[in-house]
């Protein structure tokens, strides 16, 4: 059964842009909508639980990045052995999450959402310093080239890329060549300038319960 991604948005109170560009039209749901779905019952007097807003913390990173709760938890549990070791454990997750190479598709500009990155990954059609990648989790490194392979470069998603690549901004830790249609890692990401949808802390907080 295919989720509903408009619904998960809904349910999290906030755009977690699942859609690409629809996202940001006005066909959005949370501007159609802004409120959960389903039946609309009398809201409960009190604040939500601080388990239900760790939860809720929690579901919307791992949706905004797609990943499956197996990788997610993996990643979560990873990053927290770093405690101590490293100056912020929140700006260590987000660093994780944002080099995935679906991710890297994405904020490229070679793909209108992450789901949709995934789909091409998987498909064999983008390069990593000259070599064929197809898994969507491989972590780009700093100084790695994210091309499209040559063959690849004709068909129909990538046929209008040059033109919406020009008004396209990438973050500042990584460099694109809209001509060649090929990208580059040149630093690392930070919590601040990705500014995710959640607080860290209470996603930290409900894995080590």
């Amino acid at each position: 059964m295919q989720i509903d991604q408009c619904k998960t948005c809904r349910r999290a109170g906030q755009k977690l842009f699942l859609k690409g560009d629809r996202c940001l039209s006005a066909k959005c749901a949370i501007v159609k909508r802004a409120y959960a779905p389903g039946p609309q019952r009398k809201r409960r007097g009190g604040s939500a639980s601080e388990y239900k807003k760790s939860l809720q913390e929690k579901q919307s990173l791992k949706k905004w990045y797609g990943i499956s709760e197996r990788q997610f938890k993996a990643y979560v549990k990873e990053t927290l052995t770093k405690m101590g070791k490293v100056e912020d454990v929140a700006n260590e997750l987000i660093k994780v999450l944002e080099t995935r190479l679906d991710n890297v598709i994405f904020r490229l500009g070679f793909a209108k959402s992450r789901r949709h990155a995934r789909q091409l990954v998987s498909h064999g059609l983008f390069m990593v310093n000259g070599k064929p990648v197809n898994i969507p989790s491989f972590k780009v490194k700093k100084g790695d080239v994210i091309s499209i392979k040559e063959s690849k470069k004709k068909k129909t998603i990538f046929s209008d890329m040059a033109s919406a690549l020009k008004i396209k901004e990438v973050p500042v830790w990584l460099n694109i060549s809209k001509e060649k249609l090929e990208g580059k890692s040149i630093g690392e990401p930070t919590l601040q300038e990705v500014n995710p949808p959640a607080e860290i802390s209470q996603i930290f907080e409900f894995y080590s319960r």
